[in-house]
């Protein structure tokens, strides 16, 4: 489903809206509470065409600190199954009624679904959300801060319902729509721990099966709403196309395996380096290289920063399924693996309009002709993806690698998705501004 598979473009309004004033009563939480819900995973299915990641393309905001509190940490801990999207499944309201949201570090805004059809009263877990059911909900009206953006040049800015109500839309690159409401809801992490009320969006219009849970460094995100300092996640391998979906793990707070870690500084800019092609709230990383086995690609070092136009940003996101290079990077990273395997290229087969490095055959074997695929950032950390398992699985006997053109899609930046990502924690430390990384078998018990 296009939301969820590869990135989303979002062409929306929602970077700058400034937050309301109004200040939400916060529930007590308790530091040493640890906290464990099962996740559910999106179904396996082809990948359209990308998400999200200009969702800010129009906005001039820069980077903004976290928001520090002296409020109690939360620390939640949980399981989740992944086939191309990480889905968690968050108990929402009073009483709480489970919803599925997608993990995605790449966006801002949080959305779940409320269709105008009622469940009964103890909804199943894979039912929309029910407002009526929920003594915590309310609905936004049309007077709130957010309504009025001050930034008047979003394609689809907030508007006043025939109620009074504040109303959004997303348009998608592939033509999905999801729209409804902006609303306040608590997000119930357990009986006794739960979230103050934070604005999301409660979709009435919706072709998806799941929400959204939006993770960036925007104001308006779960995470930034919520004040939470630090998250985690542990994508395990993918299995074969018609396999079932193995289970990672997602944090909340500390994350034990942290002292295994190896971390990178978030790129900040200010606001005067002001990009029309920038997104300003990406987790942006310090790419500087690629290797191929032993070979180091020659790829200029400006492929992998943003220039003066914010054209070549690196960001890492767990909503996007493949990973996509600049023009020059991805010539590069074509021309070595033709030069290894050519003769085994399926010519001519792309697959969804966006992976042209496909082959038939024993995909070990070819992974291993190719060599390990190594993301190199700044201070010596490296993504080190196995020759085993550089190419994936789309069926039908067909392997691709997991990479495409990012200039076929009309994005101007490298996205590092969860396909580069497997087997490996990756650490968002709000607080400290880094991300990092933790080598691990992901499909064992990691809670």
């Amino acid at each position: 489903m296009a939301l969820f598979n590869s990135i989303l473009l979002l062409l929306c309004f929602f970077t700058s809206i400034p937050l309301s004033t109004q200040k939400p009563t916060k529930t007590p939480l308790n530091p040493s509470l640890s906290l464990s819900f099962p996740l559910t995973s999106l179904p396996l299915s082809p990948p359209p065409t990308p998400k999200n990641l200009l969702s800010s393309l129009s906005s001039t905001q820069p980077n903004r600190a976290p928001i520090t509190t002296n409020a109690p940490p939360y620390n939640y801990r949980s399981a989740f199954k992944y086939s191309m999207a990480l889905i968690v499944s968050l108990p929402i309201g009073t009483p709480p009624q489970t919803q599925q949201m997608v993990l995605d570090t790449g966006s801002q805004l949080s959305w779940i679904q409320c269709n105008k059809k009622m469940p009964p009263k103890k909804p199943p877990p894979t039912t929309s959300f029910d407002p009526s059911l929920s003594s915590s909900f309310s609905l936004l009206p049309c007077n709130h801060p957010i309504c009025k953006p001050r930034v008047p040049d979003y394609t689809l800015p907030t508007s006043c319902d025939q109620n009074r109500l504040c109303h959004y839309s997303y348009f998608y690159a592939d033509g999905t729509l999801a729209e409804g409401n902006l609303v306040r809801e608590k997000f119930a992490l357990s009986s006794t721990q739960s979230t103050p009320p934070l604005i999301l969006g409660c979709a009435s219009d919706t072709s998806d099966a799941q929400g959204i849970l939006g993770m960036n460094l925007g104001r308006l995100s779960f995470a930034s709403q919520a004040k939470i300092t630090k998250f985690s996640y542990c994508t395990p391998l993918r299995p074969s196309h018609d396999g079932a979906p193995p289970s990672g793990g997602f944090y909340l707070g500390q994350n034990p395996n942290s002292k295994t870690f190896q971390y990178v500084n978030i790129l900040t800019f200010s606001q005067s380096q002001r990009m029309p092609n920038f997104d300003p709230l990406a987790f942006t990383l310090p790419l500087v290289g690629i290797r191929l086995g032993a070979r180091k690609l020659n790829v200029s070092a400006a492929s992998f920063r943003p220039n003066a136009g914010g054209v070549g940003q690196t960001m890492i996101d767990s909503g996007s399924e493949y990973t996509y290079l600049v023009e020059e990077a991805y010539t590069k990273v074509r021309g070595a693996i033709l030069e290894s395997v050519g003769a085994k290229l399926k010519k001519g087969y792309v697959y969804e309009g966006v992976l042209d490095l496909c082959f038939d055959g024993d995909a070990i074997s070819i992974g291993r002709l190719i060599g390990d695929l190594v993301f190199e950032y700044e201070k010596g950390v490296e993504v080190v993806i196995e020759k085993e398992r550089v190419l994936g699985d789309v069926g039908g006997g067909v392997h691709c690698m997991g990479i495409g053109r990012s200039d076929s899609l009309g994005i101007p930046g490298n996205i590092i998705g969860n396909v580069h990502q497997q087997n490996m924690w990756v650490e968002y430390d709000l607080a400290n501004r880094r991300v990092g990384f933790g080598r691990a078998d992901c499909s064992r018990s990691v809670l």
